[in-house]
């Protein structure tokens, strides 16, 4: 008798046979960690403190900056294009529910906590960008061609040109989380222990040895005297009298435990260097210092920020901008917010860089985002004046150097 009223006779395949997993990529995606791993990833791993401080620092501060698009001139000179439809919708809103802030910020995440990094889809008409769309991890997927590494995107299973992805990632083909999987796990471990021990009660002062068979009975009663005498911290380092020849034996601290702290503070300067971001940007602040607080901040623009701000600068361009555009457009992240300092110092810079003539007041007043004003693109010592009027130099009194007989007499004298 058939159960069947067919023979399956072509053999079913669930994995490409040809596909080989030398470095045991796929074996780690397909069958989870192996045994034994602390690695953490995903949700789990931004539960860490230290990591999720790590991700909105670079992030946020790349959202934060002015989005300025720049066109450049033939004599190779760059002027920014206030009006150009591009920059309006990264200024302002990039479809019906996100801003451009959000944008940027929620890609640069995705490419700091997801292999496969940051992807938007960018809806044209023709050549007009309409909207940008950030589609949830599970919507969206990207594959590489073994040999270029092409890129080819799906969204729900659809094929979609490049030329309509916005795709910002890092290096490796590996986020900075996945690479620092372990070193979060560890800190993630520590802060578990850390809620158990305070969460069960402390340790003991002392524990009873017993030297007699207690029995299932006997065991039971012990272990609920036990917690009757010590769970909770406000009965730490009380002493438990049980029965039956028993030793007591006093209990303390071995040196891992007495450590616990600077372990942990260890695990955060660990996960710092994962994702280059200075430890006092965590708010691990034992070495830091008013000099070297600052020198670290700019060690944050340059060594860690700067890439990501050129990753997006160009994964913008590309994704935003058409070939013929790009040859006559950039976008860029102006960094300068990130320099600013305090008042006084700025405007000292802005003068001096004035009288140099390496700017004009037109171009000083727009890094204080003051409005130009009419002659102000011409460049010039303000301190120094050869057409202004008087007997002595730049118009001010006579020099020591000028003789009495160069003097033009008054007109009533004879």
């Amino acid at each position: 008798m058939k159960l069947w009223p067919f023979s399956r006779t072509e053999k079913l395949e669930t994995r490409d046979e040809n596909l080989k997993d030398e470095d045991g990529v796929l074996d780690a995606l397909w069958g989870g960690q192996e045994s034994g791993s602390v690695a953490v990833s995903g949700a789990a791993a931004l539960r860490v403190p230290a990591v999720a401080a790590a991700v909105r620092v670079i992030s946020e501060a790349a959202a934060c900056l002015p989005v300025r698009i720049m066109r450049r001139a033939e004599g190779g000179t760059e002027t920014e294009d206030l009006h150009h439809p591009i920059g309006d919708m990264l200024r302002g809103d990039v479809n019906s529910w996100t801003s451009g802030f959000e944008l940027i910020r929620d890609l640069t995440a995705d490419a700091l906590t997801r292999d496969w990094g940051g992807l938007a889809y960018v809806n044209r008409v023709g050549d007009e960008v309409r909207e940008i769309i950030r589609y949830q991890p599970s919507m969206i997927s990207v594959a590489y061609e073994p040999k270029t590494g092409e890129p080819e995107y799906r969204i729900e299973g659809v094929r979609r040109r490049s030329a309509e992805i916005l795709h910002v990632r890092g290096p490796f083909d590996r986020s900075p989380l996945t690479l620092a999987a372990e070193a979060i796990g560890t800190a993630k471990i520590m802060e578990e222990h850390a809620a158990n021990f305070f969460k069960n009660g402390a340790m003991p002062g002392s524990v009873i040895l017993n030297k007699k068979g207690l029995g299932a009975k006997g065991a039971l009663e012990m272990l609920k005297g036990w917690r009757a005498a010590f769970q909770g911290p406000s009965k730490t380092g009380k002493t438990a009298v049980l029965w039956d020849d028993a030793d007591v034996k006093q209990l303390g601290l071995n040196s891992v435990d007495s450590q616990f702290l600077e372990l942990r503070t260890f695990q955060i300067l660990e996960i710092a260097r994962a994702f280059r971001v200075p430890p006092s940007m965590l708010f691990e602040l034992d070495r830091a210092t008013w000099s070297n607080s600052e020198q670290m901040g700019r060690e944050f623009l340059i060594y860690c920020l700067e890439p990501w701000l050129k990753a997006l600068e160009t994964s913008l361009a590309r994704a935003l901008f058409t070939k013929d555009e790009r040859k006559r457009y950039r976008i860029l992240l102006d960094r300068d917010d990130l320099t600013r300092a305090d008042l006084t110092a700025r405007a000292t810079a802005i003068n001096s860089l004035i009288s140099a003539k390496v700017l004009n007041p037109n171009e000083g007043r727009n890094w204080l985002d003051l409005a130009p004003y009419e002659g102000g693109d011409e460049y010039g010592n303000p301190h120094i004046n050869p057409n202004a009027p008087g007997p002595g130099h730049n118009g001010g009194p006579p020099l020591e150097d000028e003789k009495p007989e160069d003097k033009e007499p008054p007109a009533d004298e004879p």
